[in-house]
């Protein structure tokens, strides 16, 4: 392998994340919950919508179906779109939300998340998130790779503890 591809493993290191975790349920409940449970375990804050007026979280269980939500009045905010659906061992979709926490409608300025459900011993599923593309999301895109660590940890954790 060649020094090129070094730098472009460098270069895609430095604008994705990795989370991981071990959660006690078999993969099926592990993916169900992350994807069905959504609204159970998703930090209201992180919503356009915010705790209050909130009134459904969901992702439509499809390749080509929308992460969303839905707020007062029947506003729907999309959060991006589903690019690969494969209960129970892996989701792949647009993180459609930019640095500012403005819509992004073209998913072509999106990031990306892949989210992998592996069996971990007798009943349990290691769950890892990975966050990429942050390049796409231009000159904040460090600042915003670094925020989404922390909001990534925390997100998985409270995931983990709906599980329980």
């Amino acid at each position: 392998m060649g020094q090129g591809s070094t730098n472009v493993r460098q270069e895609s290191a430095r604008f994705s994340l990795r989370s991981s975790l071990v959660v006690p349920v078999p993969p099926e409940e592990a993916f169900a919950g992350f994807t069905g449970g959504l609204a159970g375990w998703w930090v209201r804050e992180y919503t356009w919508s915010g705790p209050v007026a909130l009134v459904e979280l969901g992702v439509e269980p499809r390749a080509g179906g929308m992460l969303y939500e839905i707020g007062p009045h029947g506003f729907r905010a999309d959060w991006g779109r589903v690019l690969t659906w494969d209960p129970p061992h892996r989701l792949v979709f647009t993180w459609q939300i930019g640095p500012d926490r403005a819509p992004l409608p073209d998913p072509a300025t999106a990031s990306e998340v892949e989210v992998w459900f592996q069996p971990d011993g007798p009943g349990q599923t290691r769950v890892t998130v990975e966050h990429r593309h942050f390049d796409r999301h231009g000159a904040a895109a460090e600042g915003y790779r670094e925020a989404l660590t922390a909001g990534w940890h925390e997100l998985l954790t409270r995931y983990r503890a709906s599980l329980a």
